[in-house]
């Protein structure tokens, strides 16, 4: 009986094991390796919204509770928004299933630009409206996305915009100005943004965790064949805007360096060569860092005063010196390297910023109608908040 079973089993494999290697070999094995590489940026872009959005943040020092929260509600929210609508097709070129990576992807990048935009009001919305602003701002950024990226005007035919810089970037920049305009008070333009070392240490851990994970950021949108250039080319870029944030902060501080310019700053260069990461020398790369951050700080300097004395803005994080101003620069390089391309480029760009500008307005007094903040930058209106010892 013993010989029979085991001669049974022996049969069985012999005749299993052919059909078992035949069903293997019906998926690609490059579709598996590519599965695997995607979901290894899939998550390094996770760790940029969460750990890095989140951290670079909370460099206001009795907002750190809701600057995290705020991070954690606008992915949260958006991300299903996003995949929900994707994989629908009603507002895309094309209908993507929800149970791929690349649903995942696209859906981060767009949460990446609504985290860029809540950077312009931060500690001046109630928690809640950080969800509120995702589930408005993600389908205006999927329309842009049809229009501008997708060409669904015939107009931006050819525009180029591998990783970003206007699409994700400049977009979330001016929409979230555009919410500040709309949204930001009399009273909250007077109150200062207060910051001490400890928050200012806690915002250049996720300057750096950024820093850290954003080649896979560029990587994960370009064939895999440019990889390698991609990666070397978003790293030089951003060595060139640490550099010139060191040298221009220094100028600026009289000597001294600002730690607020280079927790941002640093990161301009991997804003600027998002469009053109895939395509570019090395050196023109580290280059277009170089401008990143010196317009960077700039911003920081003398753009981001006059933008609030003359208007009124009131930009927290100051996303306009970080992703508005660099994320056009990106944009602009694309003409310098592509031929033929400058209609397409200059359509989009402004198509991207018009909506963009309008939709975040619209978005500031609709999110206006459901609470006030009764005190900016403070965590004590939403949360227990542990009491400070006194100091004798």
């Amino acid at each position: 009986m013993n010989r029979l079973s085991l001669f049974g089993k022996a049969l069985f494999l012999l005749v299993a094991t052919p059909a078992l290697a035949a069903a293997q070999s019906a998926i690609p094995l490059e579709n598996t390796v590519r599965d695997v590489q995607q979901y290894g940026f899939a998550i390094h872009i996770l760790a940029m919204l969460l750990v890095g959005f989140g951290f670079l943040m909370v460099f206001a020092k009795r907002y750190g509770y809701g600057a995290l929260t705020g991070t954690y509600l606008v992915v949260a929210a958006g991300i299903p928004v996003y995949v929900g609508l994707r994989s629908s097709g009603v507002l895309s070129a094309e209908a993507v299933d929800p149970h791929t990576i690349r649903a995942l992807l696209l859906a981060e990048f767009a949460v990446a630009s609504a985290l860029i935009a809540a950077g312009a009001v931060l500690g001046r919305v109630r928690l809640h409206q950080y969800a509120l602003l995702a589930i408005i701002m993600i389908p205006l950024y999927m329309i842009n996305e049809r229009l501008v990226l997708d060409g669904g005007l015939a107009v931006t035919k050819g525009f180029v915009d591998a990783a970003g810089s206007i699409s994700i970037h400049a977009f979330g920049a001016y929409f979230g100005l555009g919410l500040a305009v709309a949204f930001t008070s009399r009273q909250q333009r007077a109150i200062e943004v207060g910051n001490d070392s400890a928050s200012n240490r806690f915002s250049m851990i996720g300057s750096m965790v950024l820093w850290l994970f954003w080649p896979s950021f560029c990587c994960a949108v370009v064939p895999q064949a440019q990889f390698a250039a991609t990666a070397v080319n978003t790293v030089l870029a951003l060595c060139g805007a640490t550099a010139s944030t060191f040298v221009f902060s220094s100028i600026f501080g009289k000597g001294k360096v600002a730690i607020g310019d280079v927790a941002n700053a640093a990161l301009a260069g991997g804003v600027a060569i998002g469009a053109t990461c895939n395509i570019v020398p090395a050196p023109f790369a580290f280059g277009i860092g170089l401008l990143a951050g010196a317009v960077c700080v700039i911003g920081y300097a003398v753009v981001q005063p006059r933008l609030q004395r003359m208007f009124g803005i009131v930009d927290t994080c100051g996303v306009h010196n970080l992703h508005g101003m660099p994320g056009l620069l990106g944009g602009l390089a694309v003409v310098l390297v592509v031929p033929g391309v400058a209609g397409a480029q200059f359509a989009g760009i402004a198509m991207t910023m018009v909506l963009a500008l309008s939709g975040g307005v619209v978005a500031g007094y609709v999110l206006r109608a459901t609470a006030i903040k009764q005190f900016a930058y403070e965590d004590a209106e939403e949360f227990h908040v542990a009491q400070e010892p006194e100091t004798v």
